[in-house]
């Protein structure tokens, strides 16, 4: 599991506000364990998706849920299709 801190060290551009918005808004999922928010690694790989779409594309947060409702579109699709090539 992966905490808010080692979040932050690892993308240094993190801050736990932004994590925090992120979450309320349903981009990033985080568990609970006793006070402390954790991450699955799938979770911080989101997170790393979401700072790369703002911090290098210069999508703005407005933006942001529409961005990634499209690229989550995008990975279902590719899931299908690999699921109906191998059948």
């Amino acid at each position: 599991m992966i905490t808010i801190d080692i979040l932050c060290a690892r993308y240094r551009t993190l801050s736990e506000g932004d994590l925090e918005r992120w979450i309320c808004a349903g981009h990033v999922r985080a568990d609970r364990r006793g006070s402390e928010l954790v991450f699955q690694e799938i979770d911080a790989e989101r997170v790393r998706l979401i700072l790369e779409l703002r911090d290098d594309m210069q999508v703005n947060e407005e933006a942001l849920p529409v961005v990634l409702s499209l690229l989550d579109q995008v990975y279902e699709l590719r899931r299908r299709l690999r699921r109906l090539g191998g059948e």
